[in-house]
């Protein structure tokens, strides 16, 4: 089968930094889906591992952790799917990525696909829903309806990926005022378009730029990227007692103890960890994206999609893991067919 991957760390620009090759078919285990790949979008995790991690023994590593698809075979324990289904998924980082015609996947943390989207449109949505859901509603703990109503949440970055999906959640599911942060015109208009009640550039001084919109402090915080950059702002900004949480990977160990005086609380989420430990609750996510699934057919989230790459194969997603490491991807970069 066709795939891409790669055997060593090189930049994104270097021609052998990911490669076009051919693969041996995977074959499921008892509870996998062997899935025909249609669609995929790229994450800053994609880039990490390209940049860090050399595969073992010289053998080809595939990357991507957002696909769409149809199933073509189920395992002999799978209940959930049958042959025929169009799914959508993040799938396991300790697992062979979908960026290969041919996928397999835990059924426990696949979703049927929305009905009313396209496979490229629905590439876009999985991990970063996946994760900006566990974050709201696991990791801050958030409830759905008008309880928070009184309560204000911070999103910064949230132009990206991980960003788009949860400004829509937090303005469409909760009765949080959503303040997202952008720092160009076009990004900004995004996340205005994606439903945030205020946005706020966070390359000035995210104190000044919240008193220019009438806001003292908030109450939670969803740090996207660059946590380290604006880690003491952003306990200046929360008030006592409030909730921080974080997806991104600072360089400098962070000093919790400033936490303390505010008896502020941290929280990471990492969207893999069910897959990577086989939780007992690892299906929580197979039910997340039936949920989000039925939230985009009725009207209530849209695809993040924000560029289209053409069909997968090396150069395209070259050109799609340089656009992510630059920080100037505004929402998600999907690829379609091989």
């Amino acid at each position: 089968m066709k795939a891409v991957a790669y055997y060593q760390p090189l930049p994104a620009e270097h021609p052998e930094a990911l490669q076009d090759v051919q693969l041996a078919e995977p074959v499921p285990g008892p509870r996998d889906l062997l899935v025909e790949v249609r669609a995929i979008s790229v994450n800053p995790v994609d880039t990490k591992i390209r940049q860090s991690v050399t595969p073992a023994d010289g053998a080809a590593k595939v990357l991507g952790w957002d696909a769409s698809g149809v199933v073509k075979a189920v395992g002999s324990e799978v209940s959930l799917f049958q042959p025929g289904d169009r799914v959508f998924y993040a799938g396991a980082i300790d697992r062979a990525g979908a960026n290969s015609e041919l996928h397999v996947v835990d059924e426990r943390i696949v979703g049927h696909m929305p009905s009313s989207l396209s496979f490229a449109d629905a590439a876009a949505l999985p991990l970063t829903a996946i994760t900006a859901w566990e974050l709201l509603f696991e990791r801050l703990q958030i409830s759905e309806g008008s309880a928070n109503q009184n309560q204000t949440l911070l999103i910064v970055g949230a132009a990206g990926g991980v960003g788009s999906i949860l400004t829509q959640l937090a303005r469409r599911l909760t009765g949080l005022t959503v303040i997202g942060t952008a720092s160009r015109a076009q990004t900004q208009a995004w996340v205005r378009e994606l439903g945030a009640h205020h946005v706020i550039d966070h390359s000035k001084p995210l104190s000044e730029e919240l008193a220019r919109i009438g806001v003292g402090q908030v109450t939670h915080v969803a740090s996207l990227t660059q946590t380290e950059q604006h880690y003491e702002q952003l306990i200046e900004a929360l008030e006592p007692q409030g909730r921080l949480a974080l997806i991104d990977d600072p360089v400098q160990p962070l000093d919790v103890m400033k936490l303390k005086r505010k008896s502020l609380s941290l929280h990471w989420e990492l969207m893999f960890t069910r897959s990577l430990y086989q939780t007992e609750d690892m299906i929580e996510q197979h039910r997340l994206l039936e949920r989000v699934s039925s939230l985009v057919d009725s009207g209530v989230l849209r695809t993040t999609l924000g560029e289209h790459f053409g069909r997968i194969d090396a150069a395209n997603l070259r050109r799609a893991h340089a656009l992510l490491e630059s920080g100037k991807a505004r929402g998600k970069i999907v690829l379609e067919g091989f």
